[in-house]
């Protein structure tokens, strides 16, 4: 007898929790291993329609692992500590994603959906959050970030590859003019 996902070439390549778009850690582990082995393949395999769930689920749990193993190698406020590294890594990847939108829909017009392009920078930064903890790694995981985020709107948003560079590259300088301009705030709120 033949079943269903012997058929249907989608139920194979998503399994059910994928399809339905239900986070679970079986979902987790299964990203994380397709990331790992082929982040190509996993980007040009996304759901068309994927929600915001799955992503952020990704993101909050690497996150968790991030801030829970960044507290090792602090020697005072750690939970402190560990709450504002979990925040960040959780916090950034919304506004970096949000950013490259805007980037996106100014320069080419709407192309892809905000969720699409939440998915790309969530799954890229959940997976190098695995190791940025380890001190000296951000060296090698944050460039590896980029490369995972360019190849996802390549794969999995259908840009060209100059196009997703030219939207990396305009998200990481609008973010350090952000953090240059709220410099002065910073120092005025430190004396």
């Amino acid at each position: 007898m033949i079943n269903a996902q012997e058929t249907d070439p989608s139920a194979i390549r998503h399994p059910p929790s994928v399809a339905a778009g239900r986070f679970t850690l079986g979902f987790y582990f299964q990203a994380l291993t397709r990331m790992l082995s082929s982040p190509g393949r996993f980007f040009a395999e996304l759901p068309q329609d994927i929600r915001l769930v799955q992503p952020l689920g990704f993101l909050v749990s690497s996150s968790l692992f991030f801030a829970g193993a960044g507290m090792t190698t602090l020697h005072e406020s750690r939970l402190i500590m560990g709450g504002i590294w979990g925040l960040n890594a959780v916090v950034m990847p919304v506004i970096l994603a949000g950013i490259s939108f805007i980037i996106m829909t100014m320069s080419m017009g709407k192309r892809v959906p905000f969720e699409r392009m939440f998915a790309i920078y969530a799954f890229a930064s959940g997976v190098t959050l695995l190791a940025s903890w380890i001190p000296l790694f951000v060296w090698i995981t944050e460039p590896w970030k980029w490369v995972l985020i360019v190849l996802g709107m390549v794969k999995g948003c259908g840009f060209k590859w100059r196009q997703a560079i030219l939207i990396a590259a305009g998200a990481i300088f609008v973010l350090l003019l952000l953090f240059w301009s709220a410099g002065p705030l910073i120092y005025f709120l430190k004396n």
